[in-house]
């Protein structure tokens, strides 16, 4: 899959509140209620990753925020791959 050039980052970016661009990756903070909602999100972006057989960074600290950040490392930067799971884990976000 091809690497993503940064104006079309940018552009698909604008469609995805609060996601960012850094460091050839694309990522989002999530602050949630308590710790098992965090634990809860976290388990359901890991089975949305494993159906697409692509695996975010997890990070999950503070009890309740959960910091994701999406490379396809095979390519070393971003590609289409990143953005179907972003947009995965924002309506598994809404489904809260």
């Amino acid at each position: 899959m091809p690497l993503l050039k940064s104006m079309e980052i940018d552009s698909r970016l604008s469609g995805l509140p609060g996601w960012n661009y850094k460091d050839k990756q694309i990522g989002k903070l999530f602050e949630l209620s308590n710790f098992r909602e965090a634990l809860n999100f976290v388990n359901k972006i890991g089975e949305a990753a494993e159906n697409l057989n692509h695996h975010p960074d997890i990070f999950i600290h503070s009890w309740n925020k959960v910091k994701i950040t999406i490379s396809t490392h095979s390519e070393g930067g971003v590609t289409e791959k990143d953005f179907l799971l972003a947009k995965q884990i924002e309506r598994i976000n809404d489904e809260r």
